[in-house]
């Protein structure tokens, strides 16, 4: 059974075969976070570790996988350095979300989301809540309204300021 579901391409990218998607912000994106490694230290801060020995210990890397990753991802801007000392002990660092660490949390939670629906032989393993209220949390795609959109309803269309800027620069 094959469905034909898509989001709805606009203007000149109406016809996929007319233009290649340079510059794909996907692309970047899965080239700095897309490696299981980087994904599950990137859960492990949003759980609350903070140390290095915490994300190789539970991420279930070697210290050199764990390292690399951790530069990777403190060099990109999602986590920074921060200096802690115990007593009697040298300083070293910890490492803590940045603000664009956090921005990608919706992204991180629709992965779980999805590994629940598609991929747990029963119940998920965890519920996301509102810690508060302890109603259900649920990623969507919405509109600023407020609407959730289906992928038929998504409109897809090139960014007049991207294609200004891309002008201006040369």
């Amino acid at each position: 059974m094959m469905f034909v579901m898509a989001a709805v391409m606009e203007g000149p990218l109406a016809d996929l075969s007319a233009w290649k998607p340079t510059e794909c912000s996907i692309a970047k994106a899965m080239d700095l976070i897309g490696t299981r490694s980087a994904i599950l230290i990137l859960r492990e801060a949003y759980y609350g570790t903070t140390r290095f020995d915490g994300f190789a210990a539970r991420v279930g890397i070697t210290d050199a996988a764990a390292s690399g990753q951790l530069r990777k991802l403190t060099e990109a801007g999602l986590l920074a350095k921060r200096p802690y000392q115990e007593a009697g002990r040298r300083t070293r660092h910890e490492y803590v979300l940045t603000d664009m660490g956090r921005d990608l949390l919706p992204a991180v939670l629709a992965l779980m989301q999805w590994g629940d629906a598609y991929l747990q032989p029963g119940p998920a393993p965890l519920l996301l809540v509102e810690e508060s209220s302890g109603a259900p949390v649920r990623v969507a795609v919405r509109s600023e309204t407020g609407r959730e959109i289906d992928l038929e309803e998504l409109g897809v269309r090139l960014n007049p300021e991207y294609s200004r800027a891309i002008r201006s620069a040369k």
